[in-house]
């Protein structure tokens, strides 16, 4: 009897997603709450779920949910984001300490960079892949806990590798900009980061399409006056153009 009730609420939950510890009740109301309880943990120690407050999801349910946002991600405004690493890639140079922050716009400049004597640094395991495809580069790679949706490494280990490394030139990423609240990101461990590096970049390089403007995600890690060069895939509107001018940020 247990096997069978096991493999109704497994089969359920993987047909929704999702599902809570009442409507487990409902299918099965001879059976007590904690005896739902222990046939979810049993489950959970199968693999097949993950337990959650009051109920439970399935693992796949989980897994496919960060690859289509990753991969939505990485969709998104692909010709203006190759556009800006086309820009970017002259702003490299060899013989200086560069960081390559996470994001899809990193990863497009990472595709078309050359091969050559480049030091780079990266919290993105999806960029070193990529940059390791060409023979010349020398790729760094941050170590911390790694944040499914984005493919980006961030947290308390990050922040120490950090301090014991030297930054020339920041390639940064932002999910969201405006005037109030500045580059934003939807991770406070990944603004504490992008903190971190912009302090001790000796020049910090803005990549951002310009569908992020006036938008705003929960944590902001730099304002206009942290970056030193803006790069859009095109021009900005004339105010705010006018703006980042009177701060000193040049725009590419």
């Amino acid at each position: 009897m247990n096997k069978e009730r096991r493999r109704l609420i497994n089969q359920t939950i993987q047909k929704k997603g999702e599902i809570k510890i009442d409507e487990l009740k409902e299918m099965f109301p001879d059976i007590s709450s904690m005896t739902i309880r222990r046939d979810l943990n049993y489950l959970e120690e199968e693999g097949h779920i993950v337990r959650t407050w009051g109920g439970a999801k399935s693992i796949k349910y989980l897994t496919d949910s960060s690859e289509e946002a990753y991969v939505s991600r990485e969709t998104a405004n692909i010709s203006d984001k190759m556009k800006i690493g086309s820009k970017a890639v002259d702003r490299l140079e060899i013989g200086r300490s560069i960081f390559f922050d996470s994001g899809t716009t990193l990863m497009c400049l990472a595709e078309i960079i050359p091969d050559r004597d480049f030091s780079i640094i990266t919290s993105g395991p999806n960029i070193a892949l990529e940059l390791i495809k060409k023979n010349k580069p020398s790729v760094t790679i941050i170590g911390g806990q790694l944040n499914r949706n984005n493919i980006s490494i961030s947290g308390a280990n990050s922040l120490k590798f950090i301090e014991n490394i030297n930054i020339d030139l920041a390639m940064m990423a932002a999910s969201g900009f405006s005037l109030n609240s500045g580059f934003t990101v939807g991770n406070f461990n990944e603004a504490e980061l992008k903190r971190k590096i912009i302090k001790k970049a000796s020049c910090v390089t803005m990549l951002m399409d310009l569908s992020k403007l006036n938008k705003n995600m929960p944590f902001t890690f730099a304002g206009l006056d942290d970056i030193d060069i803006l790069v859009a895939e095109k021009d900005l509107p004339e105010k705010l153009e006018e703006i980042f001018i009177e701060k000193e940020v040049e725009i590419i």
